[in-house]
């Protein structure tokens, strides 16, 4: 067993072990006065691992409803977090209850965001089974959906009560989804870790898949304790995040998963920085060439126009500037506020 303690404004622990998920009843009941609990989870997510929890839940004494819904980004809006309320509702939830979230970073986000607003806040325990959301997305208590104008621009701050990760889960994965997680993972040696993104180019991550978990975890940890509310460190997160959540919605949210469209906006982010003479030589093929390594995508064939449109609804904006995560050099991040009519003419690398 492995632990992580994160020192947020609600301290709670990251249990990481194999097998944890049989586990989830007694963690509830160690945790939590609860006894209901609303099982969120997804259409891919539950006939592999629904009755798994479930199972454990009620052998522990606690009733369980359970709420499936579609997978996919697609799904990350309102009016699926209005069908967890009505379930919510329909189950008796009160505050002492708890809503469980089992799935990846697109179900942990609505399942917190449901959980932060149903009864103005109630508990709720993440259960990650994508990498990506297991390195980064469950951790941090960043909650919400997004709208047709942009990605996750309604949510709230609502840390978990405990955050269990079973690297097992993994093992049922399919590839792309693995590549998906790795974005994150090369994103956390890029802006913190220039010797784990060393590591991530000498070794295969997925051979040293709990140390590579635990690396993540611990540095957002870090980053969450000292900043909780995103106010300054804590936008380092972000790198490669503006250009590829602009990525995304010129996809329309499909096509492109959110590993794959960080993976290209940190690429382009680096060669900006090399171009404006902010980021030392050679950072941004390293960069692209570790992508690559892991099948993620580094190049894009929208316009820098259209890039810089798209990001000017980024939640990361502020009036007529936004905040952009840049690097000095691997291992060395910083924000910088560039001008949004300057954001085109910034991000042109050629």
């Amino acid at each position: 067993m492995r632990t992580v303690h994160v020192s947020t404004g609600k301290p709670y622990d990251i249990y990481i072990e194999r097998g944890l998920l049989d586990k989830t009843g007694e963690y509830v009941k160690s945790l939590s006065r609860a006894e209901r609990a609303v099982l969120v989870t997804d259409t891919n997510v539950a006939p592999l691992y629904k009755w798994k929890v479930l199972n454990s839940l009620s052998a522990a004494g606690i009733e369980v409803t359970t709420h499936v819904f579609q997978a996919g980004e697609a799904s990350k809006h309102l009016g699926t977090v209005s069908d967890m309320y009505k379930t919510l509702a329909d189950a008796h939830i009160t505050r002492k209850d708890l809503i469980v979230a089992l799935g990846g970073g697109v179900c942990g986000d609505m399942a917190g965001f449901a959980a932060a607003t149903y009864l103005r806040g109630i508990d709720f325990i993440q259960l990650p089974t994508s990498l990506l959301a297991q390195v980064d997305s469950s951790v941090g208590g960043k909650t919400g959906v997004d709208l047709p104008q942009g990605k996750n621009l309604v949510g709230a701050f609502h840390q978990p009560i405990a955050v269990l990760i079973d690297p097992d889960t993994l093992n049922t994965l399919p590839d792309r989804f693995i590549t998906d997680g790795m974005g994150e993972v090369i994103k956390y040696g890029c802006i913190k870790d220039a010797r784990f993104f060393e590591f991530l180019e000498n070794e295969n991550a997925l051979d040293h898949i709990e140390d590579v978990i635990e690396t993540c975890v611990s540095i957002k940890r870090d980053v969450v304790s000292r900043d909780e509310r995103e106010k300054g460190e804590r936008m380092l997160l972000n790198f490669g995040h503006t250009l590829g959540h602009a990525i995304e919605k010129l996809y329309n949210f499909s096509g492109i998963s959110h590993g794959m469209a960080v993976a290209i906006g940190m690429v382009m982010l680096a060669k900006a920085g090399e171009k404006h003479g902010i980021t030392a030589q050679g950072s941004a093929d390293r960069i692209a060439a570790l992508c690559e390594k892991y099948s993620l995508p580094t190049t894009e064939s929208f316009t820098f126009a259209e890039l810089a449109q798209a990001a000017r609804s980024d939640k990361k904006s502020a009036g007529d500037s936004i905040n952009l995560v840049l690097l000095r050099e691997i291992g060395d991040s910083f924000t910088q506020k560039i001008e949004l009519d300057k954001l085109e003419e910034f991000i042109a690398a050629e």
